[in-house]
């Protein structure tokens, strides 16, 4: 925590949730304002259902590569200048994206957006635990899931909205502008939150050095893997969303919206119950709860698909209350994930961003275009990537019984 915090922020602490927040919007404003127009970007570019897929592997790739650097670089040059020049480039691959004629050129800008859309999420998480002491932070993590939740709900009404009444491009030149907004935002208002005497040195010794010591602890690759692939259980919807709403649900397009809204409600209910516990419960405790609601949830929904036919009076529920564990589990994780090395917290949540990125690039780019055919063989994967996460975990409450069993105070 940076001894000087109480000075680089007056304003209320929820504010900078906001900022925070708004930050890591980027990545969901990137995936689910353009799905609703996805048949209509493969019409106009001549594209295959396989090929407008790529347009989201790419993305998923790009952010997870890139996301082993942005918090490692972030941790000797400061939180600052990673976080404006990551929105920089990525308002100017978006622009590219806007003026893609071919659906090569949309996947290669689409990669460019996902090598820096990264630098927001990744570099908002480490500015958390500068900022803020175990219970605060908690708090802080929980409020920017809250906020969060905002932009995917809005985002497929905005891109639905667009698609139709302006075409395809106009979804992209919308997030250009949103890029702009967040630089001239971020660069009056986000502070420099790395303490000086807490940078480490820029070269490649050192950055190895971090990269090994992370790498090769199993309490951090399995804690990132207790976080980050049981949101695929949820993703796995999201990424398949123009079959699933549109073929399986028979909704259109500008009906997306109730999907996002359902499962984002379930994610932001999950995350404010987890800044209610935040210094009432132990963490082990709460992240206990949230796998084994996801747990219920995912087998009762894979028995409601196998015994009958998906339909949108009942089929969305399910993805809600399992955002709702995650979001209820995960805040938790990933302080446990950061304070692990607290001395690389950039670069512990460059690597939990890059496993679950690749995870999701997974799902993404070969596990979804296999599957999203069929609604039971969607629910049984959602179940098994739940299950992935919680054998992670349970590994580690018996192997390091002492990991979230305690009550942090609240010390600032």
């Amino acid at each position: 925590m940076n001894p000087d915090a109480q000075n680089l922020w007056r304003a209320p602490r929820w504010a900078l949730a906001i900022l925070l927040a708004v930050l890591g919007m980027l990545g969901p404003f990137s995936i689910d304002t353009y799905l609703p127009a996805f048949s209509g970007i493969a019409q106009s570019l001549g594209a295959t259902p396989v090929q407008m897929q790529q347009t989201l592997s790419a993305y998923l790739f790009g952010f997870a590569f890139m996301s082993l650097f942005h918090g490692a670089i972030s941790d000797s040059l400061g939180r600052r200048p990673v976080v404006l020049w990551g929105l920089a480039a990525f308002t100017l691959a978006s622009a590219g994206c806007a003026l893609s004629q071919s659906i090569g050129q949309l996947v290669f800008f689409r990669a460019m957006q996902g090598l820096s859309t990264g630098a927001g999420i990744v570099v908002a998480r480490a500015v958390v635990r500068d900022m803020f002491a175990p219970t605060q932070a908690q708090k802080v993590m929980s409020q920017i899931t809250i906020y969060f939740g905002v932009a995917p709900a809005i985002a497929p009404i905005i891109g639905g909205w667009l698609f139709v009444n302006l075409g395809w491009h106009s979804i992209f030149w919308f997030l250009t502008a949103v890029g702009v907004a967040l630089w001239i935002a971020n660069f009056k208002l986000l502070p420099e939150t790395l303490h000086i005497t807490h940078r480490q040195p820029f070269n490649t010794r050192n950055l190895l050095q971090g990269y090994w010591q992370l790498g090769m602890d199993p309490r951090f690759l399995l804690l990132a893997l207790a976080s980050g692939v049981p949101f695929n259980g949820m993703f796995l919807y999201v990424l398949s969303a123009p079959v699933f709403l549109g073929q399986h649900l028979g909704l259109a397009p500008t009906q997306f919206f109730w999907f996002f809204v359902l499962s984002i409600g379930g994610i932001m209910a999950g995350a404010w119950v987890s800044g209610r516990m935040a210094g009432k419960l132990a963490p082990k405790q709460q992240i206990r709860y949230g796998f084994f609601i996801m747990l219920l949830i995912a087998i009762i929904n894979l028995a409601a698909n196998m015994l009958f036919k998906a339909n949108v009076t009942w089929a969305l529920f399910p993805i809600a209350i399992f955002s709702f564990g995650w979001a209820m589990m995960v805040p938790v994780v990933t302080l446990l994930v950061l304070d692990l090395h607290p001395e690389r917290r950039g670069m512990a949540s460059s690597l939990q961003a890059f496993i679950a990125s690749m995870a999701n690039g997974l799902v993404a780019g070969v596990i979804a275009p296999l599957i999203m055919h069929s609604t039971v063989l969607m629910a049984a994967v959602s179940l098994a990537m739940m299950c992935v996460g919680l054998i992670a975990w349970v590994y580690v409450h018996r192997r390091w019984p002492d990991i979230g069993r305690t009550v942090a105070p609240a010390l600032f």
